[in-house]
């Protein structure tokens, strides 16, 4: 699909909602940087940001295209250090943003993300010039941060405008490119996830969304070989792919379309490395690694015999586990899910009575074997990923990454099936 058809929206959904998208431009191609002035003509006070790594790669040339109407130069983070969107990288951007009428962001995720949500408290517009097609929220309406040393998704505005030069994207480290291959092959996972919660929950549920995602799956995970050869059309086919599921999550209003279990595996490495001052894999990596995971953890569920008893963890120890794995971070995330009420629910019944279109659904995912191709071939190594985090961080994902999100997912599922088992020795 071509994505200025998406721009329009969607006014006569099945789904029953208007769906609207709020970008006016999406430049992607060969030279397409070059595209920059003719879309700030109608502006006079550009904020320019990048960080320490994307200056250099093309944040000082949109500086210099920016010209005369340059308002503020930000550049983010330290070389030694990686950038994360917390308060204070906040407070630095909005400092020197204030009094521009638009904010032009040079980089991908975190500057993405600090651009927009501080282009949203301003209430002005922003533009991201993309310099890796390595994760999907250019084009969404959420901004993902890291506040209270929490991992939040903040309501938003999509950009004005997305500029993606191939010539810049496939220069991208390839860890880079691996991690928007490997955010795409999470689709798989969280897409799961949606149809499992609208069958239990009766969960809101877009068809329309769901097909769009899962079709730009289908079509990047046929890709692996050329995107690892840093091929000019299947990195531009990427981009392409990241931003369509993007314009979906915007359809929705949310992340839900985009976002599931695998996610909630990432932001529990990167919360907890945080925590433990130990550095975690590039976001898209963690998923891509943790979209086989939480495939173990589905056919560990579609294995059960008939008669199979749940157990199910007490809540003392329960909140003990949570305690030592968050730490200092344990009040808020016991408070996130003492709201939630998830642990609190009682969803034997809807499981008995719908065992079987459960099971469908979860059968619908790639299998661990098919999941572990899909990774193997764009150069995942799946040992490494093993060793880098340990049996016991990755069993303690597993039980409890779910309670870092509001969201209900397989990791619920199999909460209320295995959360009584001791700690085991293989990766979940």
């Amino acid at each position: 699909m071509e994505l200025d058809t998406l721009l329009g929206g969607k006014t006569d959904c099945e789904c029953g909602r208007a769906h609207i998208c709020g970008i006016k431009h999406i430049k992607i191609g060969e030279g397409a940087l070059g595209a920059l002035p003719g879309l700030l003509k109608v502006f006079t006070r550009v904020a320019a940001v990048s960080d320490t790594n994307t200056y250099y790669v093309c944040g000082a040339k949109v500086t210099d295209m920016i010209g005369e109407k340059l308002f503020s130069e930000t550049v983010l983070g330290s070389p030694e250090k990686r950038l994360v969107p917390n308060e204070n990288t906040l407070a630095q951007l909005k400092a020197n943003s204030i009094g521009a009428d638009i904010i032009v962001g040079a980089g991908s995720g975190v500057i993405n993300d600090v651009c927009k949500y501080t282009a949203f408290t301003l209430g002005i517009p922003y533009i991201i010039v993309c310099t890796a097609p390595s994760m999907d929220g250019y084009a969404s309406s959420g901004a993902a941060l890291t506040l209270n040393g929490m991992k939040v998704t903040l309501p938003a505005k999509e950009p004005y405008a997305i500029i993606g030069d191939t010539g810049i994207l496939r220069s991208a480290p390839m860890d880079m490119i691996r991690a928007g291959y490997g955010d795409i092959i999470g689709k798989f996972s969280c897409l799961c996830d949606w149809k499992l919660s609208h069958i239990v929950n009766g969960e809101y549920f877009c068809p329309y969304v769901y097909d769009m995602t899962l079709e730009s799956a289908k079509k990047i995970s046929l890709s692996a070989e050329k995107l690892i050869s840093r091929d000019p059309g299947a990195i531009e086919a990427l981009t392409k792919a990241l931003i369509e599921v993007g314009i979906g999550m915007s359809y929705i209003g949310n992340s839900r379309s985009a976002s599931g279990s695998e996610h909630h595996f990432s932001h529990f490495f990167e919360i907890t490395g945080l925590l433990e001052d130990r550095e975690c894999l590039l976001h898209g990596l963690d998923v891509g690694y943790s979209t086989l995971c939480v495939q173990i953890m589905r056919e560990k569920i579609k294995s059960l015999p008939p008669d199979y008893v749940p157990k199910t963890m007490n809540a003392p120890e329960r909140i003990r586990r949570t305690e030592d794995i968050y730490g200092e971070l344990a009040p808020s995330v016991l408070a996130l899910q003492e709201k939630t009420g998830l642990y609190s629910q009682d969803r034997s019944v809807s499981y008995r009575g719908k065992w079987e279109k459960i099971l469908s659904v979860l059968s619908e995912a790639p299998t661990v074997t098919e999941t572990e191709k899909l990774l193997t071939r764009a150069g995942f190594d799946i040992p490494a990923f093993y060793s880098f985090y340990g049996a016991k961080k990755l069993s303690d994902a597993g039980l409890f990454a779910k309670d870092l999100k509001d969201r209900y997912t397989v990791l619920w599922l199999y909460w209320d099936l295995f959360s009584g088992i001791p700690e085991r020795s293989d990766p979940v």
